[in-house]
């Protein structure tokens, strides 16, 4: 087998989020740029990437005060936990982060409850992943031995096209309401 094959043949695995990783499929060290493509194959792949839950309903709760007159509407924590499907004590923490990166705004009392502090088009992913989530963007490879600069490199590459997709989707994005949204990588 060739050394394209082979990297062909690693690379549909990656893509495949079905697929089972195992020690014997060792991505193709002798090509850098295949190997960056087959570990954002990987980072995007539902079965790789690990969401927090806490990230999850931070970005379920935020489309759906998205949908609620652009986010100019007040809605109870009741109603978003509801609707939802998550725990109102859980939802809570998850707004009071949002509330301090500036993503919400809060209004007490019985006519209480949040919406968005800016435009949904004005708020990305990354905003939404560094106020609930920061570890999930965090870049640390270190830099030993003989391979760990080149290594570091290829993760470096793969850190920022990830960076760089989380800066492009935008709440508004998420908050459309469709069967099966598509966010092109």
């Amino acid at each position: 087998m060739s050394e394209g094959s082979s990297d062909a043949t690693w690379l549909a695995a990656a893509r495949r989020s079905d697929q089972s990783f195992s020690r014997s499929t060792v991505p193709p060290a002798h090509n850098p740029i295949a190997f960056v493509l087959a570990a954002g194959a990987l980072l995007c792949s539902e079965s790789f990437m690990k969401i927090s839950q806490k990230l999850e309903y931070a970005c379920r709760a935020l489309a759906q005060l998205a949908r609620r007159d652009d986010g100019r509407t007040l809605t109870r924590l009741e109603d978003l936990a509801q609707r939802e499907a998550a725990s109102a004590n859980f939802l809570v923490q998850i707004l009071n982060d949002l509330r301090r990166a500036g993503l919400v705004d809060s209004r007490r009392g019985q006519a209480g409850g949040y919406l968005l502090a800016r435009t949904a088009k004005s708020i990305t992913l990354q905003q939404i992943v560094l106020a609930v989530d920061p570890a999930l963007i965090q870049f640390s490879v270190s830099s030993d031995g003989e391979s760990g600069p080149s290594v570091r490199v290829a993760w470096k590459k793969v850190a920022d096209a990830l960076e760089e997709q989380m800066q492009s989707i935008t709440l508004e994005m998420m908050a459309q309401q469709s069967s099966s949204p598509m966010f092109y990588i």
